[in-house]
């Protein structure tokens, strides 16, 4: 499987890259790509430390004539965001990722490729496998859990690490240097329901959101996406105000850090209401379809008959949902002052499931700037609470200050510049990188990321562009012979 891999260039992280898709990696659950690392390490008589979390740590001597340069560390996470169509049948826990090549990006079949940050970790490992390529002393850093809470860097020992440089490898803009992000918490809330039987002369539908774009809830918050979420919850709270209807089931996006690509509505609607009904799903989805014409071409809502539930919710109880989700913002809160085009403050709609008694709703915010992300927070619990809401917060993660006198990026600039004879951009990112906790333990560490261009991350639509990720290969070995001395 996935031979079409032995084919590409650079064949030195393809090389790495092929045996990790056949290893399962969903956040939380690295146990294996873990200890794959750990055997991977071991086997090639490179010193090899698994902390009590599952972080790996793999360090090489440095290259002949290389002996005086600053220790390095390049650093990746293992976890992967697993989502994948509707109708594809596949086990994050189980199956290998399939993956296809299309106008020169790599893809895979219906699911999340894994390139975020598998390419990071394959890049690691293709440089420590390497005995030709020029470094001096060389540790990498493989942390579990990134996207779902940003654990193994939470949890790295604050003297694990013996470098003063860290290149972090899990970027997704070629030509671009990230030298800042923003921070984060996510903002949960639990809405007590009640449920009834339901109604035997009360018509069953299905109502449902799907064919959107998807993608990343810090980059790509600004770009005009919609939310699964958002539009269906419009829908029905037209449908609940102008019809008799009763809610059964909203089941609406997976994961804090992705955007919403599909929800669906279990519905029963009073058949007096029928018509009325079937004519304002027709007029909203023209308007809906209109709205993100540019952005959301394949946008679809859609509505079919449907099995009869055995419960529903209360009525005063789904128009309390409603109104909340209405309430709560979704997208862009805040552009930076500072930078031009850059996004301050955001919040995402991340995730609604009802349970046999409660709404659990999931939300994340993010902010360059400490204050605007403790507002952003408290405004959403603010909506949560006046629906009766049970409201937690999670820890949350520091953002990372950028620092334009970095030794290191003048390093990459100097680097890119001699290559490809253009400037690279040099910013700061409205996501979440690990570069902020481990800054926060490592206080005097000089760090940088930057990475090949990817692009739908966090959907099935995630692909690769292989010709950058040949010039981030060819980036990273400059910038490795070129680190200052000690």
């Amino acid at each position: 499987m996935n031979e079409i891999l032995d084919t590409l260039q650079p064949q030195e992280i393809f090389a790495q890259f092929k045996p990790i898709l056949s290893i399962p990696r969903p956040s939380k659950k690295e146990e294996k790509i873990s200890q794959y690392l750990y055997d991977w390490g071991v086997a090639r008589g490179l010193e090899t430390i698994k902390d009590k979390v599952g972080n790996i740590i793999i360090r090489k001597q440095a290259t002949v004539g290389m002996e005086d340069r600053k220790m390095v560390c390049l650093q990746a996470h293992m976890d992967m965001v697993c989502e994948k169509n509707s109708d594809k049948v596949f086990d994050f826990g189980t199956d290998a990722i399939e993956v296809l090549v299309e106008d020169g990006w790599l893809k895979a079949n219906g699911t999340t490729l894994g390139a975020d940050d598998g390419i990071g970790v394959a890049t690691a490992l293709a440089i420590l496998d390497s005995k030709t390529i020029a470094h001096g002393d060389l540790e990498c850093l493989f942390t579990i859990d990134e996207e779902t809470g940003l654990t193994g860097a939470m949890a790295l020992s604050d003297k694990a690490l013996k470098s003063s440089i860290l290149i972090n490898l899990d970027s997704e803009d070629e030509g671009e240097m990230f030298i800042g992000c923003a921070g984060g918490v996510d903002t949960l809330g639990y809405m007590p329901i009640e449920k009834q039987p339901a109604c035997t002369h009360g018509l069953p539908y299905m109502i449902e959101v799907k064919g959107l774009k998807g993608g990343h809830s810090g980059d790509d918050i600004n770009k005009g996406l919609g939310c699964a979420n958002k539009i269906l919850n419009r829908l029905l709270w037209k449908i609940n105000r102008e019809c008799k209807m009763r809610l059964a089931d909203f089941n609406g996006g997976n994961l804090r850090n992705a955007i919403a690509r599909e929800a669906k509505a279990h519905i029963m609607v009073n058949p007096d209401f029928d018509k009325q009904m079937l004519q304002i799903v027709e007029d909203f989805t023209k308007d809906v379809k209109y709205e993100f014409r540019t952005t959301e071409p394949t946008l679809e809502v859609n509505i079919f008959k449907a099995e009869r539930p055995e419960q529903v919710i209360a009525r005063e109880d789904v128009t309390k949902l409603l109104d909340l989700l209405y309430a709560i913002p979704h997208g862009v809160l805040a552009m930076s002052r500072e930078i031009p085009g850059f996004v301050e403050t955001s919040t995402n709609l991340a995730s609604v499931k009802i349970t046999e008694n409660e709404v659990h709703i999931v939300t994340s915010q993010r902010s360059s700037v400490e204050s605007s992300l403790e507002a952003a927070k408290s405004r959403v619990e603010a909506c949560m609470l006046l629906a009766g809401c049970r409201v937690e917060h999670t820890d949350g993660y520091p953002g990372w200050s950028p620092n334009t006198d970095s030794e290191i990026l003048s390093v990459v600039v100097a680097s890119y510049e001699r290559l490809f004879n253009k400037k690279p951009i040099v910013r700061a990112i409205h996501a979440g990188l690990e570069c902020g906790l481990i800054g926060k333990k490592y206080p005097n560490m000089d760090m940088i990321s930057y990475g090949p261009t990817l692009r739908g991350v966090h959907s099935p639509d995630e692909r690769m562009d292989l010709k950058t990720l040949q010039m981030f290969w060819e980036h990273t070995l400059d910038i490795l012979k070129s680190i200052p001395k000690k």
